[in-house]
């Protein structure tokens, strides 16, 4: 018989999932060929400021598989409505039947999104960071915050948006989860304080640039899920020692990497898998004076290591 949780459901349950360790095992089992993750997909509706991604996929093995709508419609709070919806679908390996639908409404895929930028962190940041720069001042912009803690004892964020108002609202938000914050007037202030730098909007033009970055930096780029945003200007690619990606197959149509591909600032040969990192295949960063980037587009094993983790503590408390 089909369950279907709610999301007050599966709030109650997140907790209690370690997601940092989830979504790197995720990483590591997707980057050693052991998860089929078919391509994205997308319907963009760029005229209401739009998007629906379908991302799917199956552990080779497993008992069951995921698939995962979500929606972002970025004009909804002007409505009085999140900006995020969807849900994901459990269903079993073995007969195709739906096992669960988890009416997460983009919650699940924030936080394996957030949990994501704190896995790159874990791996990629310098030995000391005195500051943490978040670009943007939405959903993710705070969770990011809140799963950094998890990996980096810095309590200190600079944090830029495009309004003051907004920026002061995710700042607020931000100081509540135990950080002292600054609001940069500027990205080039936010990347000359901080060398850990998250970027968190939908932006289609780029809002770094080379002449910003300092030597040391790492930045997570989270925002660039589709072929038509970006974040960094393919000047930072070309400059930086490492660049990490998710899935290289998924970055080379969308995100960073797609960019910076067509502009022949690197080769997919120059990037490295996240999962590869994490299982200690190759290299992570290598000199505190290192700039490296982690371009992350998320990838279905994300949602299918989220989906069983909450099915899991779900089974526990029945």
């Amino acid at each position: 018989m089909t369950q279907i949780y709610s999301l007050a459901d599966i709030e109650a349950v997140l907790p209690k999932i370690d997601l940092v360790k989830e979504i790197a095992s995720g990483f590591a089992a997707y980057s050693q060929g052991l998860v089929e993750v078919p391509p994205v997909g997308e319907l963009l509706f760029p005229g209401r400021h739009g998007e629906m991604h379908i991302k799917y996929g199956a552990i080779g093995g497993d008992d069951v598989f995921v698939i995962k709508i979500a929606t972002g419609f970025f004009e909804n709070p002007k409505l009085g409505l999140p900006p995020f919806g969807g849900c994901m679908l459990v269903l079993s390996q073995t007969t195709g039947q739906v096992e669960a639908v988890l009416l997460e409404e983009g919650v699940l895929t924030n936080h394996r999104t957030a949990a994501a930028g704190a896995v790159a962190a874990q791996y990629l940041q310098p030995a000391s960071v005195n500051r943490i720069g978040i670009v943007g001042t939405g959903v993710q912009a705070r969770l990011q915050a809140l799963y950094l803690k998890r990996v980096n004892p810095c309590r200190a964020v600079t944090l830029w948006g495009r309004t003051r108002s907004a920026a002061e609202a995710a700042a607020r938000d931000i100081a509540a989860f135990g950080f002292e914050v600054r609001i940069a007037e500027t990205i080039e202030e936010l990347c000359d304080d901080c060398r850990l730098i998250v970027t968190t909007t939908p932006s289609g033009t780029p809002l770094l640039d080379a002449g910003m970055i300092r030597p040391g930096t790492h930045i997570t780029a989270m925002g660039s899920d589709t072929p038509h945003k970006q974040e960094i200007s393919a000047d930072v690619i070309r400059m930086a020692d490492l660049v990490v990606v998710d899935s290289i197959d998924q970055c080379q149509s969308r995100g960073e990497i797609s960019r910076a591909l067509k502009a022949r600032a690197i080769t997919a040969q120059e990037v490295s898998e996240l999962g590869d990192i994490v299982a200690n295949k190759k290299p992570g960063r290598r000199r505190d004076t290192d700039i490296t980037v982690a371009d992350l587009t998320g990838v279905a094993v994300q949602d299918i290591v989220i989906a069983k983790a909450v099915m899991q503590q779900m089974r526990l408390q029945d």
